[in-house]
């Protein structure tokens, strides 16, 4: 019979975890159980398949720590592909030309993300894990019996344009739990009259965790894996320290 391992000697933390695109956030979280010899793992916040960067993954009785951990605020980095649409706003689906789009120019696009920032009303996106009577609604999306959803209020901190040569256009993002960088593609592609899509989407940092101090599972070793967990004490030391130096609104 198996020994059982003591819980107070389990291990338990964060893990800052760089997920690459292709894998689901989840499939990719469960990795970490063969690293550490333990089940109970817990990631804070789902990035899309398609979509890379910081995912924080909770180890052991840290998991406790992932809904206090959702709530931080998000950081990403987006191109997206102006005159094209979609059913999911991003690249799981092949673009479709907007017929008659017409390139929209840098100043027009940046009069449009003034109505992005702050406070606002966002209805999430059908292939999203929204739950519709109990079913997520990306289930529903890909059995094309996807209802679009109830507008939410969320908070978007930061939207600056850095790069634009049509059709891509490049933009930063600082916002709170629950906003979809889709929906932002899919709301500022209906203003501006030519549709957009996400191509590319990168969440550079989450809280005080960023993606130059992220855990590259497929570059480092067990060992060192291992070494990069966080203890839960200092996982809140250095959420606390953040929340004090972020400014007021």
């Amino acid at each position: 019979m198996r020994e059982k391992v003591p819980h107070d000697i389990l291990p338990a933390g964060l893990v800052n975890l760089y997920k690459p695109p292709g894998p689901s956030s989840a499939t990719y979280a469960y990795r970490l159980r063969r690293v550490f010899g333990i089940r109970k793992i817990g990631h804070a916040g789902t990035l899309d398949p398609f979509a890379d960067g910081v995912l924080l993954v909770c180890v052991g009785s840290a998991t406790k720590l992932v809904e206090q951990l959702m709530g931080l605020p998000k950081h990403y980095r987006t191109t997206l592909r102006l005159g094209v649409t979609n059913r999911s706003f991003d690249t799981e689906l092949p673009f479709s030309p907007v017929e008659g789009a017409a390139p929209p120019s840098e100043a027009e696009i940046e009069a449009a993300l003034v109505g992005f920032r702050g406070e606002i009303e966002q209805v999430p996106p059908v292939f999203s894990a929204v739950k519709v009577e109990g079913v997520a609604s990306y289930h529903l999306a890909r059995r094309s019996e996807a209802v679009e959803g109830k507008p939410k209020s969320v908070r978007i901190d930061r939207i600056e344009l850095l790069e634009y040569a049509w059709p891509l256009v490049t933009m930063e993002i600082h916002c709170g739990r629950g906003t979809y960088v889709r929906g932002i593609a899919r709301d500022l592609g209906k203003l501006l009259g030519c549709g957009a899509c996400c191509q590319t989407l990168t969440r550079t940092a989450v809280g005080p965790f960023g993606v130059d101090d992220s855990v590259r599972l497929q570059t480092m070793p067990p060992e060192q894996v291992r070494l990069a967990l966080i203890p839960p004490s200092q996982v809140l030391d250095l959420v606390n320290a953040a929340s004090h130096q972020r400014p007021g609104p």
